[in-house]
């Protein structure tokens, strides 16, 4: 077990570790747990499992990224990936993405979610990375005011084009 930190909640201990491969159908039911998520993530039969884990390989095999998960109890109650990117902008800096963070209804309001900020922001001070940036649907107002509590700010449009 990769262990990162460990987070104290008060009452209980929450371990912050990289995910790994048995950790992929709970990281997926956390994706499923919200109005977004319902609608495009599960795990119904063998070949969707074999495509989220196909998905976790490339991700826990590129030092790149980081698939971390909270564990509390030997159970699987957070999750988040950091990705960090190099590019030419800002005079060659490196980025930190933040992608998927979800904590599991029962846990939050707890500070986990902001232990998990910290780390990855701290992870990409250690990294040299000049920012750190995150997409957050705009229907998920909740999150948006949980991250400009951390200090983000609203500073682009983002655009997709699903294919």
């Amino acid at each position: 077990m990769d262990v990162l930190t460990v987070v104290d909640l008060g009452s209980s201990s929450v371990v912050l570790r990289r995910a790994a491969a048995p950790d992929v159908p709970a990281i997926v039911d956390l994706l499923a747990a919200d109005q977004l998520g319902a609608t495009r993530d599960s795990v119904r039969t063998p070949e969707d499992l074999a495509c989220y884990q196909q998905a976790f390989r490339a991700i826990d095999d590129d030092p790149a990224h980081i698939l971390m998960v909270a564990e509390s109890a030997g159970e699987v109650i957070a999750t988040m990936q950091v990705s960090f990117i190099p590019g030419l902008a800002r005079r060659g800096a490196l980025r930190a993405q933040l992608e998927a963070v979800r904590v599991h209804d029962a846990y939050r309001g707890q500070g986990l979610g902001a232990a998990m900020l910290g780390w990855a922001i701290d992870e990409a001070r250690q990294r040299g990375c000049g920012l750190v940036q995150l997409t957050s649907d705009k229907s998920r107002t909740q999150a948006h005011r949980f991250y400009e509590r951390h200090g983000f700010v609203a500073t682009h449009e983002g655009m997709k084009l699903k294919l």
